[in-house]
């Protein structure tokens, strides 16, 4: 992910200090200056979000796994005044998928009868089971509905991420789907949540600025 924003961040001709596996060894006259994209591993935040927060002027985290310290996280952002963009899939078409999932689980549960599933694909070579995506998907059904809907994991190959919820009845089936066909979507997303981080204040989950009127 590191090496494909780089190459985004470069073709669109913005500002750019670097890139690195050590965030900690970043100087603190670089940082100060500097958006830090973060997309590591759950170990490496919380290793290392204290440091982010103190030194960098702003944070966007792409990271996912850490939903354990995220209020510890989010608190110490804001005592530092520092701005964090966080989310669990920084793709654009993920964020409108959460955002159609939120106004049809909000009509269904009107009527009721439908139960709800979550399946989410990804490469064998991702840590966390299911996915951060899946886990905020079911988190914005279940607020609707008042449910508590499953999730299959499966992992395949290359596979750079598909997730699709299904509600169900006797009487039939809906589908909301989106296939990822590579990790640029999430570099620009990521990108465009470091632009925003320039032009606000303060903690926020990255759904929550796509479509507000403070950007």
């Amino acid at each position: 992910m590191g090496h494909i924003i780089e190459k985004m961040v470069l073709e669109r001709g913005l500002p750019y200090a670097g890139w690195s596996e050590a965030v900690t060894e970043t100087p603190a006259e670089v940082a100060k200056n500097c958006v830090c994209i973060d997309f590591t591993t759950p170990d490496a935040i919380r290793a290392n979000y204290r440091f982010i927060a103190e030194n960098f002027g702003a944070a966007v985290i792409g990271t996912t796994g850490w939903n354990d310290i995220e209020a510890e996280v989010k608190q110490y952002f804001a005592v530092q005044g520092t701005t964090l963009i966080y989310a669990s899939n920084f793709s654009i078409g993920v964020n409108l998928l959460f955002a159609a999932a939120d106004n049809l689980a909000r009509m269904a549960a009107r009527f009721g009868g439908y139960r709800t599933s979550i399946e989410e694909i990804h490469h064998i070579h991702k840590l966390d089971a299911p996915s951060g995506t899946a886990k905020s998907l079911a988190a914005i059904v279940d607020a609707q509905m008042g449910c508590q809907t499953p999730i299959e994991s499966k992992r395949i190959g290359e596979v750079p991420g598909i997730h699709t919820l299904t509600l169900e009845s006797s009487c039939d089936k809906i589908t909301l789907s989106h296939e990822a066909y590579s990790r640029e979507g999430l570099a620009a997303g990521a990108i465009e949540a470091a632009l925003m981080a320039q032009k606000v204040k303060g903690v926020y989950e990255f759904k929550e600025l796509m479509f507000s009127d403070k950007i």
